[in-house]
């Protein structure tokens, strides 16, 4: 049935499905209304354009913009597979992009910790779209403020523990920051799809790409829910997590990984879990086709929305 609306991301309420074309109107993420006003928000929805600290391929800074672009086909219909309209009681915003001056690198971890606070701090659920790794550091600093030590769950190719003098921007150290500052509980933290080798594992429990192949995804959500426990978690998810064939568009893509279906049947599992933020990173679509890796993250994230609309359901 046609719209009676379009352009739900000026136009329409803060509940409630759009019903915009899937293929026209204003491409906020999912259709949320754009709003710099968070009050009563239950989520907001952020993008971070920054792609400065990559190790091999740049472009992820395009990732907010595609993830948007994507999520409009999760429009009109009930999300799949939570059987309902996600935004009938919860009401989401799409709080638009973090600004940030790409010729001083060096206050980005600042800003982006400083805007990430203020976005939380009346209890909205913060959905973070990347951006390459390096900013969940300043996204989990800022919740841990809020929170306390955190458990990390983290959906990725590697580890992410490299080599860390406090200064320098790297997507591939924040977790061994995060993990000697006391930001993250190793104890309560675990990886998942890890096909790389790394230093230091700081005592995380590491759930290797071979194993996430071997075992079922139902497994795989009952070794993070028993790890995890009652703790506080931070959800980060890395596209190349998926193996190429089911996320070519990212920097650093590592053969051998999980599909797009057994990954998502894994986020489904993790309904038990307390998880207070989550983003998506890495999407980078200069590298992409036919908007494959775009669509795995609108959709990842779709599942974190959907995650949070059970949960307060059950309140």
């Amino acid at each position: 049935m046609p719209s009676t609306s379009i352009d739900n991301a000026f136009t329409g309420r803060t509940l409630g499905a759009a019903g915009d074309p899937t293929y026209a109107g204003a491409l906020s993420f999912l259709r949320r209304r754009f709003s710099k006003d968070v009050s009563g928000a239950d989520a907001v929805v952020w993008g971070i354009p920054f792609d400065a600290a990559v190790s091999n391929r740049p472009g992820a800074r395009f990732g907010p913009q595609a993830m948007r672009r994507a999520s409009a086909i999760f429009d009109n219909d009930p999300q799949y597979p939570f059987a309902r309209d996600l935004f009938e009681a919860l009401a989401v915003v799409d709080y638009g992009d973090c600004l940030l001056d790409y010729g001083n690198p060096q206050e980005t971890p600042d800003r982006i910790e400083r805007e990430a606070a203020t976005l939380i701090a009346d209890g909205a659920f913060l959905l973070s779209l990347g951006g390459d790794h390096f900013v969940t550091w300043p996204l989990l600093k800022a919740h841990a403020a809020r929170h306390g030590p955190l458990a990390l769950v983290q959906f990725d190719a590697h580890q992410d523990t490299w080599f860390d003098d406090g200064r320098r921007l790297d997507h591939g150290s924040f977790v061994a920051r995060a993990a000697r500052k006391g930001v993250i509980d190793t104890s309560r933290s675990i990886q998942i799809g890890i096909r790389t080798h790394a230093p230091e594992d700081f005592g995380i429990r590491i759930v290797h790409g071979h194993e996430v192949e071997e075992i079922r995804a139902g497994e795989i959500a009952d070794a993070i829910l028993a790890r995890v426990g009652a703790a506080k978690a931070y959800v980060t998810f890395d596209i190349d997590c998926l193996d190429p064939a089911f996320a070519p568009g990212t920097g650093t893509p590592v053969a051998g990984g999980p599909s797009s279906a057994k990954i998502l049947s894994v986020l489904r599992g993790l309904g038990g879990l307390d998880i207070v933020g989550a983003d998506v990173v890495e999407v980078a679509p200069a590298y992409d086709h036919a908007d494959i890796t775009a669509i795995a993250g609108a959709t990842v994230a779709m599942y974190q929305l959907g995650l949070l609309a059970e949960r307060r359901a059950r309140r």
